[in-house]
């Protein structure tokens, strides 16, 4: 088990080390190690590597120029200048509240940006101000649509945070895929196969094999196949790629770039990076506040009420499993995989910084 604390305080040295400055190398590692507390190891410290290795690609610039690039009262484009998404997107998030205190509603679309990391951080800054927050991106294309076998999508989250009384907040953040691609690289890290209905392979067969996107193949979206839904998964997935790039003129479908530094960028550009796209809704430019908060207790108990079906201890509330991960590891500390390990290992060497 390793410290959070001292994992946060690793991270921000490396991200200082790329020539980050101390606020942002705090940011983005605070947005990071948020992900290993919530139980999302997917999109912690495991990326580190992964923002490194970006970084030594000239892919991301450490000392951005974040500026909004047009604006309404209650709408923004802003251009991430190759920042971190780790970094842009809280800092995108904060002037979406900013608006949204003034116009009752914000909708920012960001482009040029990068992998911002767990999107349930960015929609959660909004309960800090009593509003709604909304986080979506893109990412990169590693998804089929429903009867592809060509990967033209992201994993294209959505994570919504409401606040409310004297129950914890409601907070769901998931892929439009049947599984992110970092559960994924967990399991190929566990040698270990994926469950039937997250990927095919490069012929378009469904497939276990946890490396079948490595080797040409696609994730799928949420369903799995057309019988079970995957049309709607693909919708869904669209919808997001739209929002966050097709409007910001970031590079949507298959010209997103990829985040293994690896990979080329797509020859023939169409936007400018990932794009990010972030809603924030003041609650009482839709009824009293404290109206609503006591609503949403009330809807809150009456689904954790419900009758759980046998094997189940109780129902439970988006949010659930990430808050009580965050309380248990913050006193017990963060499990690392040993790949995970020696990459953090490797990185601490390479900037002279002790793990």
């Amino acid at each position: 088990m390793y410290d959070s604390q001292k994992l946060e305080e690793f991270s921000k040295n490396i991200f200082k080390a790329i020539g980050c400055s101390e606020d942002d190398a705090a940011l983005a590692a605070q947005v990071l190690i948020s992900a290993d507390l919530r139980g999302v190891d997917s999109h912690g410290v495991a990326r580190l590597v992964g923002y490194v290795r970006l970084w030594e690609k000239d892919r991301v610039n450490p000392k951005p120029n974040i500026k909004v690039v047009h604006e309404t009262p209650s709408t923004a484009v802003v251009d991430a200048d190759k920042a971190l998404g780790l970094v842009a997107a809280p800092k995108v998030m904060d002037i979406a509240l900013e608006k949204a205190e003034k116009a009752g509603t914000c909708w920012i679309s960001v482009r040029n940006s990068n992998h911002f990391g767990i999107a349930g951080y960015h929609a959660m800054k909004a309960l800090e101000k009593d509003m709604i927050g909304i986080a979506l991106t893109n990412a990169s294309p590693l998804v089929a649509p429903t009867f592809s076998k060509e990967r033209l999508l992201g994993t294209n989250p959505i994570a919504v945070a409401i606040p409310a009384g004297s129950q914890p907040p409601f907070v769901a953040d998931l892929a439009t895929t049947t599984a992110a691609n970092g559960k994924l690289e967990i399991l190929q890290r566990k040698n270990e196969n994926a469950p039937q209905g997250w990927v095919q392979d490069k012929e378009g067969i469904g497939s276990t094999n946890a490396s079948a996107v490595k080797e040409g193949g696609a994730l799928l979206p949420l369903g799995g196949d057309r019988i079970r839904g995957s049309h709607k998964g693909y919708c869904l997935g669209a919808v997001v790629d739209i929002f966050s790039a097709v409007l910001s003129g970031a590079g949507y479908g298959p010209w997103a770039p990829p985040f293994v530094s690896f990979l080329p960028l797509a020859p023939d550009p169409v936007g400018e990076g990932l794009g990010h796209f972030f809603g924030a809704m003041r609650i009482d430019a839709f009824r009293p506040a404290n109206e609503f908060k006591s609503h949403m207790d009330n809807w809150i108990t009456r689904f954790r009420n419900a009758t759980p079906t046998a094997g189940a201890e109780q129902v439970l509330i988006p949010g659930d499993p990430e808050r009580e991960m965050e309380v248990k590891r913050k006193k017990e500390g963060i499990p690392l995989l040993p790949p995970v390990v020696k990459d953090l290992k490797m990185l601490g060497e390479k900037f002279k910084i002790e793990l």
